[in-house]
């Protein structure tokens, strides 16, 4: 599955529980979106999130009320705006980057929360378990499966060392 497919789901699964997202006219949602700084992969879970939804029929100005912020590579600023996100209350609360998602995991516990581009949620007190993610909070990690990547080398090429 890829992320941005993974990305629409967990989405889904939060602002769509009553309502399909495929209906003629969905209900106003609202997103708020926060990475920790802009860089291009970053970026691309943002845009991967914003045209998935988009392709389901939620459009921002018409049914879709998206709020992003960048905290500018400042974990004060992060935590800033994690506060004013809790306080806004949208529908789901999207936080890219590890301290993104701690700043917003700390300040929104009662919001809908999706995290990615986080390696190890477990160490960062993102979530209780991988397999367990919690309530509110869930998301996808990042965290390269190296003992898939050197079976597959041994698979291919045997002698590898």
């Amino acid at each position: 599955m890829t992320i941005r497919k993974l990305s629409f789901a967990l989405i889904a699964s939060l602002i769509g529980s009553n309502t399909s997202l495929l209906q003629a006219e969905p209900a106003h949602k609202h997103i708020a979106i926060t990475q920790i700084v802009e860089h291009p992969a970053l970026d691309a879970v943002r845009n991967g999130v914003k045209d998935v939804l988009a392709e389901a029929g939620w459009n921002e100005g018409s049914n879709l009320k998206w709020d992003y912020q960048s905290a500018q590579g400042a974990t004060a600023t992060a935590a800033q705006i994690a506060k004013k996100f809790a306080g806004d209350q949208p529908d789901v609360i999207v936080a890219i980057a590890t301290p993104s998602a701690q700043a917003v995991v700390a300040s929104a516990r009662s919001s809908n929360i999706i995290f990615s581009a986080v390696t190890d949620p477990v160490d960062a007190k993102l979530v209780k378990a991988w397999d367990q993610p919690g309530p509110n909070v869930s998301g996808v990690s990042d965290l390269t499966p190296v003992d898939q990547q050197i079976a597959l080398i041994k698979t291919v090429l045997p002698a590898a060392k």
